[in-house]
């Protein structure tokens, strides 16, 4: 861990402080730590301990512009062993003829993409911190207090030992998720809808390996994902109402697993055994701006996604991308016109990322009459159309804007 300079009563001066540690929050402050900007990272949990909700059993499917990014930060090589490869993707709706394919090989491209559990890229991108330095680090420790001026930011951290200590910043990275102080802090507003589902996500074994083949199958109370894991099995997760997710919670794995069993169907095989269940609210929030006054937010603290596509950290790791390739050899990283710039860069990926997730959320979420057939009609197009299947499968390199240096494989500068 990179040492924890010594506290004073003066301020400590830095560059940028980023508030949360998390995959984006890690990712930023690794994507910096080689660089001349003074670098200070706060996060409230330790990275190795049980209680860090950021680093679960929850998996998630990283497109190829963040494989490529994380390539960049010099971490891919400790997420390649426990990576699963998308070969196949496979989209249908229970009860409906309608469903449509995706196939890597016939798009000229090894995957789509990989699922590699939260907790292995947690602990990846803090020994990639370790390793790299230059990065000052605050941890478990929290911002109890901010003040934000035309010239920087100023915080007040309390560590475990409930000690304070007063830093301020050129500029103020909010990474602390979709309840962001920082971002209450600068004045920006959040509308919040919510979905009224609950994912529950597990892992489970199969009588039989994957072969590649990520599911995502749409029930009338919500989508089921099911994607492929390292050593054979499959990440899970069952998106319903929030009444129903109680009941599937209190279930015994095996009355779970038939559960489970009969919403997805066969495809997969059976289901033999699961893993612990966790289990989130589904919401979508947006931040009303992505920048304020010596303020930027990233990740879940300017948008929080619906799982499904799997596009939120995706989207999140492009904000800390660009981020970094426009911080890195600023003269004031905090400077209005540099977060102008930034937050123009990234409008049209952020826009289009979340109007693709919302609509297909509603979209098969619709009981309106004669629905069901449009959206199985539209499958049956979809999978008859090559260039509609080319056009999803450059959803990972964002939906507009700049793609950052590190998701085309370039260096930082």
């Amino acid at each position: 861990m990179p040492a924890h300079e010594a506290r004073g009563d003066a301020p400590r001066e830095f560059d940028v402080a980023i508030v949360g540690g998390g995959l984006v929050g890690a990712s930023l402050a690794l994507a910096l730590a080689g660089s001349a900007a003074r670098v200070l990272l706060i996060e409230g949990v330790a990275p190795d301990s049980s209680a860090q909700p950021s680093f679960d059993e929850r998996t998630t499917a990283l497109g190829n512009a963040s494989r490529r990014i994380f390539q960049g930060l010099g971490v891919w090589d400790d997420l390649a062993p426990e990576a699963a490869a998308i070969r196949t993707i496979h989209v249908s709706e229970a009860g409906r003829f309608g469903n449509a394919r995706l196939r890597a090989e016939e798009q000229g491209v090894e995957a789509f993409g990989y699922v590699i559990p939260n907790r292995v890229m947690g602990a990846a991108l803090w020994r990639g911190l370790r390793r790299a330095g230059g990065v000052t680090v605050r941890v478990p420790a929290r911002v109890s207090a901010v003040q934000i001026a035309a010239d920087g930011a100023a915080l007040t951290v309390l560590g475990a030992d409930g000690a304070h200590e007063t830093v301020s910043a050129r500029l103020l990275v909010a990474a602390d998720g979709a309840n962001s102080l920082v971002r209450t802090a600068a004045g920006i507003a959040a509308e919040v809808e919510d979905y009224a589902q609950v994912a529950i996500a597990a892992a489970v074994e199969t009588d039989r390996p994957h072969d590649g083949t990520a599911y995502e199958r749409f029930t009338p109370s919500g989508p089921v994902a099911v994607l492929p894991l390292h050593g054979g099995g499959y990440g899970t997760v069952w998106a319903c109402e929030p009444a129903r997710a109680a009941e599937l919670l209190a279930l015994s794995d095996t009355a779970y697993l038939g559960a489970l069993q009969e919403r997805f169907g066969w495809r997969a095989g059976r289901f033999l055994r699961a893993g612990r269940r966790a289990s989130y609210p589904l919401k979508l929030s947006r931040a009303a701006a992505t920048v304020g006054l010596r303020t930027v937010l990233v990740g879940n603290a300017a948008q929080g996604l619906h799982p499904i596509a799997g596009q939120g950290f995706n989207l999140g790791l492009r904000d800390a991308a660009l981020l970094a390739e426009r911080i890195v050899g600023a003269d004031d990283p905090g400077a209005p016109e540099l977060l102008r710039g930034y937050s123009d860069s990234r409008a049209a990926d952020r826009s289009g990322v979340v109007r693709f997730t919302d609509s297909l959320v509603k979209l098969f979420a619709s009981r309106l009459p004669g629905a069901s057939l449009v959206r199985n009609l539209g499958l049956v197009a979809f999978d008859l159309s090559p260039p509609a299947k080319r056009a999803l499968a450059r959803v990972s390199l964002g939906f507009g804007g700049p793609t950052p240096r590190l998701a085309r494989g370039l260096p930082l500068a």
